[in-house]
């Protein structure tokens, strides 16, 4: 299982900018590192899931442009963003 509803409600509450805020590309881009944590532990063990590393790869790419907009909108935001996580940038 990836992530529980806790998990999700943990990583959300850690990054949200106010008490509705589920979607904002710091939330995101923290969703999206767990999934890539959890799918890079799983390619681990399984080497030859040739389609769960192309969905890896996805994930990245998604990863990099939620957090070059937020580069680019928030750049406070997104320096807290990539120390919490950390992302090397």
């Amino acid at each position: 299982m990836a992530l529980t509803v806790k998990d999700r409600k943990d990583i959300i509450s850690k990054f949200q900018s106010s008490a509705n805020d589920t979607g904002s590309p710091a939330v995101q881009a923290a969703l999206i590192t767990e999934r890539i944590q959890y799918i890079s532990q799983h390619l681990k063990a399984n080497p030859k899931d040739f389609a769960g590393e192309r969905g890896l790869m996805k994930l990245v790419g998604q990863r990099k442009r939620l957090l070059a907009y937020l580069k680019k909108h928030d750049f406070a935001k997104y320096q807290q963003v990539t120390k919490e996580l950390n992302l090397r940038k």
